[in-house]
């Protein structure tokens, strides 16, 4: 599928997800046993441009909630992000539609959450790995239901969107889930009768060897 015909199609709760080979790419696999190393979720509201909400270190894409340039939690335009995870970052991209689609309940409380984790930090790579191993200790990945992120990763940012559009279960902490987590090998079961599809190769043209 073209990007074209990708963002065409796409619509909210639907998962890209990316996978790199530089170095802190195949780290991030390795740490999480994980095919990928990245994923975001697509927010595509009435007439806007479809929209990736996703956490990463870089600035160089404008902000859509903020309206400035900043690292961490991001809403950007689809196309865009895509584009520079594909071109600048060397990433192969999938496309996972949520089936059925998402219902205006969902968007909004998926909004809310933008609203609220917006801009959050992107956490340091040594604190990553170690929430990541936490969250596999029996017995601590629960969370309290007031609790906030200080920091936040692509997969954390996922996660608690779907868990506040009601599609995955609340308490579990964040920190559980990893990019691999929404990978269709991993066979993540979602709540409200939906379900993730396999995962569509979209193809980017690149501009740079």
């Amino acid at each position: 599928m073209t990007l074209d015909e990708a963002v065409r199609v796409t619509r909210t709760g639907d998962l890209w997800i990316f996978r790199g080979r530089s170095v802190p790419d195949r780290a991030i696999q390795t740490m999480t046993n994980s095919p990928v190393n990245h994923v975001g979720m697509a927010i595509v509201i009435e007439d806007l441009p479809p929209m990736m909400w996703h956490a990463e270190l870089g600035k160089s894409l404008l902000d859509l909630w903020s309206g400035t340039h900043q690292r961490g939690v991001q809403l950007h335009d689809l196309r865009d992000a895509v584009t520079v995870w594909a071109d600048r970052y060397g990433q192969r991209g999938w496309l996972r539609q949520l089936d059925p689609e998402a219902t205006p309940e969902m968007e909004d409380a998926a909004l809310r959450t933008v609203a609220r984790l917006d801009g959050t930090p992107f956490p340091s790579t040594a604190r990553l790995a170690a929430r990541w191993a936490k969250g596999r200790v029996p017995g601590k990945g629960r969370r309290r239901k007031d609790e906030t992120l200080e920091s936040a990763y692509c997969a954390e940012v996922v996660a608690v969107t779907y868990e506040e559009m009601g599609l995955l279960p609340g308490g579990r902490r964040p920190n559980w889930y990893d990019p691999g987590r929404f990978w269709s090998g991993d066979d993540l079961e979602l709540l409200m009768g939906r379900r993730l599809g396999h995962e569509i190769t979209v193809g980017v043209e690149r501009t740079r060897p």
